[in-house]
């Protein structure tokens, strides 16, 4: 069984026992959210799409951990000017543990 879900403005394939790593989401460590966005379930019996969300799915999962990605750094120049910035960016992610998917 997996689905389809939506967090963060982008889409995940997921099954159960996955781990995932998204966007932040507002949760301690070892709590359970719900991600109640589910854009498509898919089973033996076949696949249920939603327009746009499947009615009364959702997706419990649990908090590992709370961290930062990898920086990113952003350079801009403009050529002749002597004119360059750099600056840098790392972005909050959430590691999820997918547990049952409920269609």
């Amino acid at each position: 069984m997996y689905a389809v879900i939506r967090t963060g403005g982008k889409q995940y394939r997921v099954s159960p026992n996955q781990v995932l790593t998204v966007e932040k989401i507002e949760a301690e460590p070892g709590a359970t959210v719900t991600l109640a966005e589910v854009l498509a379930v898919g089973s033996d019996a076949g696949l249920k799409t939603g327009a746009p969300l499947v009615a009364g799915a959702s997706v419990a999962a649990t908090v590992l951990e709370q961290k930062r990605g990898e920086k990113v750094l952003i350079f801009k120049k403009r050529r002749r000017k002597n004119s360059r910035r750099k600056r840098g960016h790392r972005q909050e992610l959430t590691v999820l543990r997918i547990g049952a998917i409920n269609a």
